[in-house]
């Protein structure tokens, strides 16, 4: 699959080329689906108890985001974000890094709760969702400071928007004729104008999403930790940056509600929640500290 956008990026864009990629991601969703159903009734408990498992789980929630623009448009799709992160994530689970939790363990005391499933769930759901948001916001930092966006020709560009902006043909049509009816020649170039509006819109639509899924899986926690340990909040290094994160994604969506923060302010402060997600999910975990 991901040769496939590879070529369909560098080289040509072929619809045949593009169904196959889709299949080859629907092979991929039941392929991690049954895996995880596999382990889950051999290890008798939700294959959510390491670092290999959460990664396989995070791998099929990138896929579930990956068809709900398909539910509003079947022809549009978050491919471009989602399909890379999907199958790189599925192939770093897979290498030979976690070799040695590829087997499934007894699970310690304190994870034999039905708030594992509840709690690490929400948040893997929710990371999913945050780092796709992120990396929309991401992507509207680089088009936008990038000096020159002719690397497409302008067909392609417009095979672009048609293909990965989300919204329905009557928005271009209203924007390009307010465009019109304006004075000022400050869009030199209308198609990363349109491209950078829509980035935005759904950047904010993804992170309030993944937002809501993180408050409900941190408010799990506080009740399992205080099942677990007899007390709601301990500061923990994964608590801890669990709320850090919180907090990035809370300035992110206040800044929303200030005109003067949409679009470039508000895309960095995203940024740098992509970056604090993975020390959370991923770097305390290395470190091997913490409860």
């Amino acid at each position: 699959v991901i040769t496939i956008h590879l070529i369909t990026l560098l080289v040509h864009e072929l619809r045949g080329l593009r169904d196959s990629s889709e299949k080859g991601m629907i092979a991929t969703f039941f392929s991690i689906t049954g895996f995880l159903v596999s382990r889950w009734v051999s290890s008798g408990h939700f294959p959510l108890s390491n670092l290999y498992e959460s990664l396989i789980f995070l791998s099929w929630a990138l896929y579930i985001l990956h068809t709900i623009p398909k539910i509003q448009n079947s022809k549009n799709d978050l491919s471009a974000i989602t399909t890379p992160s999907t199958i790189l994530t599925q192939g770093f689970a897979t290498s030979g890094l976690l070799t040695e939790m590829h087997q499934s363990t007894i699970l310690v005391p304190a994870l034999q709760s039905q708030w594992l499933m509840m709690h690490v769930s929400m948040m893997l759901l929710s990371y999913a969702t945050l780092l796709c948001g992120s990396l929309l916001s991401a992507a509207l930092l680089i088009i936008r400071f990038r000096k020159n966006f002719d690397f497409f020709s302008k067909k392609k560009k417009k095979k672009l928007l048609k293909t990965f902006l989300f919204s329905e043909i009557e928005y271009f049509s209203t924007k390009r004729s307010a465009l019109k009816n304006t004075p000022f020649p400050s869009f030199p170039n209308y198609y990363k104008y349109q491209l950078t509006e829509r980035l935005d819109s759904w950047s904010y639509r993804v992170i309030s999403l993944g937002f809501t899924l993180l408050t409900i899986g941190i408010l799990c926690g506080a009740v399992w930790a205080n099942e677990a340990w007899g007390s709601y909040w301990n500061w923990d290094p994964k608590e801890t940056w669990a709320f850090i994160t919180w907090t990035i994604f809370a300035i992110y969506l206040h800044s929303r509600t200030n005109p003067n923060w949409k679009g470039t302010n508000s895309a960095f402060i995203a940024s740098i929640g992509f970056l604090i997600i993975w020390i959370c999910y991923f770097g305390i975990n290395l470190l091997g500290i913490g409860l």
